[in-house]
C-alpha cells in the first residue's frame, strides 16, 4: 500500500474547488478515505490549511472539515531533529524542506503528492501531482 504525504495545496486544491486541479486532488484523497493508500499530513500542513481555509468559512466549518480529514489520514511527528534536518536540507523552501524532513523521519512515506514539484528537486521520496499519481495507478 502507498504511503503518501498530502501537501498543501493537494488539500486546498479540494476543499477550495480549486480547478482544474480539485478533480485529481479529490481522487487521492477518496483513496486515502477508502483505505487504498495511506495519506499523512504534518502539523504545518494542518495549521495552514486552517489559516487559508478560515479566510473564506467560519471557525467551526473549518475545524468541521479538518475533523473528517484527520479521521482517515494521519499526522507525521515533527520535532526538533525534523527541523534541524530541514536546516541542513539544501531545500530553498524551508515548509516543504520541513514536510519532506518529516516524512523522510517517518520512515513509511514513499511519495509526496504536491502540484509544487519544483520545491521538492532535493528529494529522495517520489514526488507526483495527484493528476500523475491518479493516472498512474490506472495504467498499472
Amino acid at each position: 500500500m502507498d504511503k503518501v504525504l498530502l501537501d498543501t495545496d493537494v488539500l486546498l486544491d479540494f476543499y477550495l474547488d480549486r480547478q482544474p486541479f480539485s478533480e485529481f486532488s479529490s481522487q487521492a484523497i477518496a483513496l486515502c478515505e477508502l483505505k487504498e493508500i495511506k495519506g499523512f499530513v504534518t502539523p504545518v500542513i494542518i495549521s495552514n490549511l486552517y489559516y487559508l481555509l478560515r479566510r473564506n468559512a467560519t471557525h467551526n466549518k473549518v475545524i468541521s472539515k479538518m475533523s473528517v480529514l484527520l479521521s482517515f489520514v494521519d499526522v507525521l511527528v515533527m520535532d526538533k531533529s525534523v527541523i534541524l534536518d530541514a536546516l541542513k536540507s539544501g531545500f530553498r523552501d524551508f515548509e516543504d524542506s520541513l514536510q519532506h524532513s518529516s516524512a523522510v523521519a517517518n520512515g513509511q512515506i514513499n511519495i509526496i503528492l504536491t502540484r509544487n514539484i519544483k520545491d521538492y528537486k532535493a528529494s529522495n521520496l517520489s514526488v507526483m501531482t495527484p493528476e500523475t499519481y491518479v493516472l498512474s495507478r490506472r495504467i498499472a
